[in-house]
C-alpha cells in the first residue's frame, strides 16, 4: 500500500475549505504555530496540547559513533533533539483506523 504524504499546502486546502477561513489566514495561523512550538522548546519549555500530544525535548547521551568514509571513531556529544508524543487518544485513533493496513514509509525525499 502506498501513504499520500500531505504537504503543508495541502493541509492548508483543506483546513480551508472545513472552516470557510481564507487560505491566507490559515497559512498565517499556521506559520504562527510552528514558530511557538520551535519558540517553547528553544526556551526550555515542553507543550503540552490535551488530547492531540506533546512537544518534548529530548536528551540524548553523549556517544562513540563512526565516520565509515575516514574509518575512524567519532565522539558525539550530549545534545538534545525536539520530538512528539503523541496523546494516549491519538495514538488509538491510528491503531484502529481500518485505513492503515502496513507502516508508512519513514523517509520521503520531498520533506518540507
Amino acid at each position: 500500500m502506498k501513504f499520500h504524504h500531505m504537504r503543508k499546502a495541502d493541509l492548508i486546502s483543506k483546513i480551508s475549505d472545513k472552516t470557510g477561513i481564507p487560505k491566507v489566514d490559515v497559512l498565517v495561523t499556521l506559520e504562527t504555530m510552528f514558530k511557538e512550538v520551535k519558540s517553547t522548546l528553544s526556551n526550555g519549555e515542553n507543550l503540552y496540547i490535551r488530547g492531540f500530544g506533546s512537544f518534548i525535548i529530548k536528551k540524548r547521551a553523549a556517544k562513540i559513533g563512526r565516520n565509515i568514509k575516514k574509518n575512524i571513531a567519532v565522539s558525539i556529544p550530549e545534545h538534545f533533539i525536539p520530538a512528539f508524543k503523541p496523546a494516549k487518544e491519538f495514538v488509538q485513533e491510528i491503531k484502529s483506523s481500518p485505513n492503515i493496513k502496513e507502516a508508512p514509509e519513514l523517509k520521503d525525499e520531498n520533506e518540507d
